[in-house]
């Protein structure tokens, strides 16, 4: 077994690919200058978390057979120059997941929205159907311990990001894997602070597709216009496909589908870009040897993944979800969905302004409009959050001026946030809750018990 070193052991990816390797056997260490959770808590449990925040280069010895570098930690890290001193092999997880998978038949979910969905219905139907894979995904799901998984299996279900590699790497993540499977769920311009035009943003993807494999099988959502003019760059000796929405309807707020033999199924998750997800997530599985009916029958069980337009609470007039978006692309399809859903039942929708992309003035007429499907329009900007990503204040007439809401409301402060949604009339009404952060630590379920729902 090996003796592997994580710098910035803390990451989503990086603290479950840790723990997946402590699971084989391995000698596991890590360092990294800030925690959070629930990696702290995983990591503390199985004996991980280092005994002090910061970096270490007395942690770094020539008896370390692997240094995984995390994209947290910057070029001048102290352990990185360490381990370059000393001759170390040194991966991105990217790089180390495709050594630990080469012999394995690759698929690789990609795209700017949308792609932890897929793969978490991928998984979940697969898992369901006793199936063999490893997997590496962005979110928890229900049914698995850990958001990576290494074995002998014969399959490797991958989330590809296209964010950078390493601080000393800087391809995509994605392009790492040499994926036989592709699928590519849609583009919108984000990661401004790596991609500075969309025109840059987008080579990433055209460079995934010219690098598929002889024989290798390329999906897309043929309704994204940029995203079917970059499949057309797919080589000849590949196949492409494009694919839509599954077709559904609607009754008491809550979807069906029809499989081809006529049989309606009824679903746990909702939305058109669900419904793009689950066609695209169809498509691989059965390319995987899933019969029609199976996948129809397993996905009915199907939650969502994590933080994905995830249930909070509920009485009988009023829902609250929480959701991953912060994209201006996921803020407007999750927001659309949820009035869809419920037409006619007011949606108040809550943004928080938390990456380097949305924490740009330049960034934010990629906003316009998002918001246009809520009723009441809510803008969190976490001071600290800002002050940890040293971006300058932003002003509130600035966020007014780009997502033209009529009813916008901008919040700086946590305690304000909870007591204007707490002032709104809850009959009859919907809260979604979307940021890639954390509101500053907000207790969603206590937030839920004050408004009078119902929890898990």
């Amino acid at each position: 077994m090996s003796k592997i070193h994580f710098i910035a052991i803390g990451g989503a990816a990086m603290h479950n690919l840790a723990l997946a390797l402590l699971a084989q056997g391995h000698q596991i260490t890590g360092s990294d200058d800030e925690i959070y959770e629930p990696s702290k808590s995983l990591l503390k449990k199985n004996g991980l978390l280092p005994a002090e925040f910061g970096w270490f280069p007395e942690k770094i010895t020539a008896d370390i057979d692997t240094i995984v570098l995390g994209m947290h930690a910057r070029a001048d890290n102290p352990e990185l120059l360490k381990a370059q001193e000393l001759g170390l092999k040194i991966e991105s997880y990217p790089s180390f997941i495709y050594e630990q998978s080469k012999n394995k038949q690759r698929i690789v979910i990609a795209g700017s929205h949308g792609k932890t969905s897929i793969t978490s219905m991928i998984l979940h139907v697969l898992k369901r159907l006793n199936r063999k894979f490893d997997y590496l995904v962005g979110a928890r799901i229900e049914g698995f311990d850990l958001m990576a998984s290494l074995s002998d299996a014969p399959i490797m279900i991958i989330e590809g990001d296209e964010y950078l590699a390493s601080p000393i790497d800087r391809r995509a993540k994605f392009l790492l894997y040499q994926p036989h499977i592709t699928l590519i769920s849609g583009i919108a311009w984000d990661h401004i602070n790596v991609y500075p035009t969309f025109e840059s943003y987008t080579t990433a993807f055209e460079n995934l597709v010219k690098e598929m494999p002889k024989a290798g099988h390329l999906f897309f959502d043929k309704t994204d216009k940029t995203l079917e003019a970059i499949a057309e760059g797919c080589p000849e000796h590949c196949h492409s496909e494009g694919y839509k929405a599954h077709e559904s309807v609607i009754r008491n707020g809550q979807t069906f589908i029809k499989g081809n033999d006529g049989t309606e199924y009824g679903l746990q998750v909702f939305g058109d870009h669900t419904l793009k997800n689950l066609q695209g997530a169809m498509h691989i599985c059965q390319q995987l040897g899933v019969k029609e009916r199976e996948f129809y029958t397993e996905i009915q069980s199907f939650k969502g993944a994590a933080k994905r337009l995830e249930w909070v609470g509920e009485s009988d007039s009023q829902l609250l979800y929480k959701d991953f978006a912060h994209a201006p692309s996921k803020v407007k399809a999750t927001t659309q969905a949820l009035k869809a859903q419920f037409p006619n039942r007011k949606l108040i929708a809550v943004v928080e302004l938390h990456t380097f992309s949305s924490l740009n003035p330049a960034f934010l007429p990629e906003y316009k409009s998002t918001l246009a499907d809520a009723d009441v329009a809510i803008i969190y900007l976490s001071e600290h959050a800002r002050a940890i990503k040293r971006m300058d204040k932003m002003e509130e007439e600035t966020v007014r001026t780009y997502f033209k809401h009529p009813n916008l409301v901008v919040i700086r402060d946590q305690a304000e946030l909870v007591q204007i949604l707490l002032k709104q009339n809850q009959e009859n009404q919907n809260l979604l809750m979307m940021s890639s952060g954390t509101f500053d630590g907000l207790d969603f379920p206590g937030l839920a018990s004050e408004l009078g729902l119902r929890i898990q």
